[in-house]
């Protein structure tokens, strides 16, 4: 039986961690206390990713340079830098589209090198959610519908759960009242929402934004920052947050860098 007032160390400061040695006394005989394996994984390690096109063959083209990046769950990290210089790859890999030329890839403590495509697909379906500089939405499809649409055929959301969830994500961005309005009749701001909402979908531990603000006013694009960090802050989601505008940057956990394929900061 542990003591409660034993000291904590600095590296005891995971979340994980956090829960289990601030678990009040009395509930320590009740349920167990020991953290899962998932709890404790970062939920992105990559380990010396490099990326070249044309590998091999004359004109090879090596874009990231033996990238080393960790990201704890509930982490906010910008990623900054010129355009060119590799965010967009580095994204990628993280997001599962794309496979690094060497090196090692974890999401929630699960190795993706021996994951065959099939594989790789129903892990980032249930751990990434994505937010692109564009909406990307079926303009045909009312608001509500867009945000089911990575529900479709998942086992934990059947119909009236996935109804109900989605119309919970968009009360969540706040256009409860445009839900069942067409996507291509709302404003670029409102498009972003749902996009947001529609990435929370799956509930991902890891969300990956590449320049989802890029193409809003600053009201609007204050408003997408502010829904992101509010999901992170309340449900604990890694967010890994590429752009260019320094403002936002600054309010992130942590800023890094890329120039030239390689992180600095």
């Amino acid at each position: 039986m542990r003591n409660c007032s034993v000291s904590r160390w600095h590296w005891l400061l995971s979340p994980a961690w956090w829960r289990l040695w601030h678990r009040p006394c009395g509930q320590r005989d009740l349920t167990p206390w020991w953290p899962s394996v998932a709890e404790l994984a970062a939920v992105v390690e990559l380990r010396g990713v490099r990326k070249a096109y044309n590998a091999g063959t004359p004109i090879e083209t090596e874009v990231l340079h033996g990238i080393d990046l960790t990201l704890q769950k509930g982490e906010f990290c910008a990623v900054v830098g010129p355009s060119g210089s590799g965010k967009s790859t580095l994204l990628n890999i993280v997001g599962l589209l794309d496979r690094p030329s060497a090196g090692t890839l974890a999401i929630n403590g699960e190795a993706t090198a021996t994951l065959n495509d099939r594989a790789l697909t129903r892990l980032r379906g249930h751990s990434i959610g994505f937010v692109f500089q564009h909406h990307h939405l079926i303009t045909a499809f009312t608001a509500l519908e867009n945000v089911m649409m990575p529900m479709l055929g998942a086992e934990e959301f059947p119909n009236e759960a996935m109804r109900q969830r989605a119309a919970l994500l968009i009360d969540n961005v706040g256009l409860t009242a445009w839900a069942n309005n067409l996507a291509g009749n709302m404003s670029g701001g409102q498009q972003q929402r749902v996009a947001v909402a529609r990435a929370l979908a799956m509930n991902p531990s890891l969300l990956l934004a590449d320049e989802p603000t890029g193409n809003l006013d600053t009201k609007s694009a204050d408003e997408v920052f502010a829904l992101l960090r509010r999901f992170n802050q309340e449900h604990g989601t890694t967010v890994l947050f590429v752009t260019h505008n320094p403002l936002l940057a600054e309010r992130c956990d942590k800023t890094i860098q890329v120039i030239d394929g390689k992180l600095t900061g």
